[in-house]
């Protein structure tokens, strides 16, 4: 795998405390009983009941003449804060709105070439990627949802790269709260729209690019809405909004994006559904074959061309992506991590605590652990578990971690925004560029180490396109999960015994 750009390490600042449970001072393995891994099944969920004619044929997913029809008959589990009723929705092939791989997307009047002005402006950036990179940029329609500092960070970088337009979709007021670390918002504007206060500090980094506001409320949205954007780029939500949004962007074929901070750990998601992109290097004398290179990653297209002497090979590759919902649930690590129990150990735990929470989440209408002892040995639980799940050593898992990691929770750090925010931004130049490999499909920050890894996370079965519903309740294989540890379920699919 094509090695990922370097970003630059946060500064030594401190988040702001939160009021978070206490937990033991001992920094030693979360292992004991008390703190017992749950039982990785799927909870149940409530399908929703259709005639035959109105479903496709051995996926369950219901089928209107309107996408807002099919958008909107998933709502109902959604505001219920119920399991999502098609985690793997894919939108039919007789229904697909062509967009991806540079095939059907719109094209507006300024993304049909570089004025003198344009070439001027953008010069540094058209040494980098190149004129028709910077014509895919700036024909980019992209909405960013929620205006917080990561989000901050993701418009800067994309403003000043020259896309076509962004919107910004946010229904919050501006809060004192929001002033510490977000650079579009100044004092003036508490009580004000928070989208509309942002947008118009946004506008002045660059005339050139069309930046809307809008107030109104993401999950109001019928799926339609997402097919007006080229990318749909979601911060700092609830994983059930996530998935809400990331059924709308599979339903219109469009991609997704998903990001947030906890102060010092942080994460980002990407749902390209399937990508192609071309990697130009010279010519090897051992020939480049098409066919599979990973289990997302496949060699689809191979071109060879004789520039200043020398046989230079333009190789299509083709990736693969998992919906929100797959990838951040029950997606086990790759084959080649499990293989090596040194890459084990290398795995940050923050990723098992990010998924905990998430978790706990939705289990909890949305809202993070509180200052109790039933949220604080829910989540421990939770985290347990997810770290048996990935099959990751029970060392690294320790109290002190998840002291750190509940800590976190709620504030916003400068330099960790501006690092993720950065890196977000700049795969959706390469995106767009068509010209690099994107992220596969899951970064996690870990502040304590300074470093943001990927990993790709998907689960067994189909992926991309061709991804269709699971069963509510697959098979998913446990690793070394301890069955002794395992968190006993009632009839209900919840927690027995953890204040759930």
């Amino acid at each position: 795998m094509e090695p990922q750009d370097q970003q630059p390490a946060p500064s030594n600042q401190q988040p702001i405390p939160q009021s978070v449970p206490q937990v033991p001072e001992t920094n030693q393995p979360i292992q004991d009983g008390g703190v017992a891994a749950q039982d990785a099944q799927h909870l149940q969920t409530q399908g929703m009941s259709l005639p035959p004619e109105q479903t496709i044929p051995g996926n369950g997913i219901p089928l209107f003449p309107n996408p807002d029809d099919t958008f909107a008959a998933l709502q109902q589990p959604i505001y219920n804060n119920g399991a999502f009723a098609n985690p793997g929705l894919v939108i039919p092939q007789n229904q697909q709105v062509l967009g991806l791989n540079g095939s059907g997307i719109s094209q507006p009047a300024n993304g049909n070439g570089l004025s003198a002005d344009d070439i001027a402006l953008y010069d540094r950036q058209l040494r980098l990627w190149g004129m028709e990179a910077q014509q895919k940029i700036q024909s980019a329609n992209i909405v960013i949802i929620t205006m917080k500092a990561l989000a901050n960070e993701i418009a800067k970088n994309l403003v000043l790269a020259g896309i076509g337009s962004l919107t910004v979709v946010d229904d919050q007021i501006v809060t004192e709260a929001d002033l510490g670390a977000q650079f579009f918002l100044a004092e003036e504007d508490i009580g004000q729209s928070r989208a509309e206060a942002a947008v118009n500090r946004i506008q002045k980094l660059n005339p050139r690019v069309k930046v809307i506001a809008d107030p109104g409320s993401i999950m109001s949205k019928g799926a339609s809405f997402f097919g007006n954007f080229d990318i749909i780029i979601a911060t700092d939500l609830s994983p059930t909004q996530l998935a809400f949004i990331n059924t709308a962007t599979r339903l219109h074929n469009r991609q997704f994006y998903a990001a947030g901070t906890y102060g010092f750990y942080g994460y980002i998601f990407s749902d390209l559904i399937e990508h192609d992109y071309v990697v130009q290097r010279d010519k090897s004398n051992v020939p480049t074959t098409i066919g599979p290179e990973t289990r997302t990653r496949s060699i689809v297209k191979v071109e060879s061309q004789k520039e200043d002497g020398k046989t230079i090979e333009k190789v299509q590759k083709r990736e693969l992506y998992s919906t929100w919902d797959l990838a951040s649930e029950t997606s086990l690590l790759p084959p080649e991590y499990l293989k090596s129990r040194r890459r084990l150990k290398a795995v940050t735990p923050a990723l098992s605590c990010l998924r905990a929470l998430w978790a706990f989440q939705q289990s909890h209408n949305d809202n993070p652990p509180g200052n109790n002892k039933d949220d604080l040995k829910t989540f421990t639980r939770l985290a347990t578990h997810n770290h048996q799940l990935l099959s990751l050593p029970s060392e690294t898992l320790r109290s002190e971690f998840l002291r750190s990691f509940l800590q976190n929770i709620g504030s916003e750090i400068a330099p960790v925004t501006a690092i993720l925010g950065g890196q977000l931004a700049q795969d959706v130049i390469n995106v767009r560029g068509q010209r690099q490999q994107p992220i596969q499909n899951m970064v996690v920050f870990d502040g304590d180490k300074m470093e943001a890894e990927m990993y790709p996370l998907h689960p067994e079965g189909n992926l991309g396109r061709a991804q269709l519903e699971l069963a509510t309740n697959p098979m998913v294989p446990l690793g070394h999960v301890d069955p002794s540890q395992m968190i006993p379920m009632d009839q209900t699919g919840m927690m027995m015994g953890t204040g759930m």
